[in-house]
């Protein structure tokens, strides 16, 4: 009988914080610190430094996948785990700014809510696509929660038969959520208040 008591060990703690990060972020994302009578400027430097570690975090992806795939082991395990630091590191980010941010409309070019008719038009194009990126990227940085978590263990665990399996469905996943960000952040850039 194969020994399952590491990832037994971490299934449930994998599942409350597969359930806690998005509800704690959406809350989060909900919360205005000036609301709660802080005086504290946008942090509006942030989404470019999170942005940026979206992309990095899609490079350090795909190099811990060559890494592995050419038997090094020590440097894809580096690299998997300076992943999911990046990954914290983005959320933290994510969090703090909507915290001190209004939200920004994709398409308020003139920051009045008001656009000619042709910007009109080619937003209204642009604006479906924005949100199909959006709302795929939204729905699978949620998932790909639980699938990093379960991955991890499983390395942890020296189960790599079955870290391997999951890593299959982790990777292009991860990646998608990844450079999905740097899309969400290059399109809705121009839109941000000065």
């Amino acid at each position: 009988m194969e020994d399952n008591s590491l990832e037994k060990k971490y299934n449930k703690l994998i599942v409350a914080v597969s359930i806690i990060i998005p509800v704690v972020v959406a809350i989060l994302f909900g919360v205005k610190l000036k609301d709660f009578g802080f005086n504290v400027e946008p942090l509006s430097f942030l989404p470019p430094i999170y942005a940026t570690t979206n992309g990095i975090t899609a490079v350090v992806l795909v190099w811990a996948v060559l890494a592995i795939k050419n038997g090094k082991q020590k440097l894809h395990e580096r690299l998997m785990t300076f992943a999911i630091a990046l990954s914290v590191a983005f959320l933290v980010m994510y969090v703090a700014y909507h915290m001190t941010a209004d939200s920004t409309k994709f398409g308020d070019s003139n920051h009045d809510g008001t656009l000619d008719a042709i910007e009109s038009t080619k937003v209204g194009s642009l604006r479906l696509v924005y949100f199909v990126i959006l709302i795929t990227h939204i729905l699978l940085s949620i998932a790909i929660i639980p699938l990093v978590l379960i991955t991890y263990v499983r390395a942890l665990a020296q189960r790599f038969d079955r870290h391997r399996k999951i890593a299959k469905i982790t990777f292009p996943i991860w990646l998608y959520v990844a450079v999905t960000g740097v899309v969400v952040f290059l399109m809705i850039s121009p839109y941000y208040a000065h």
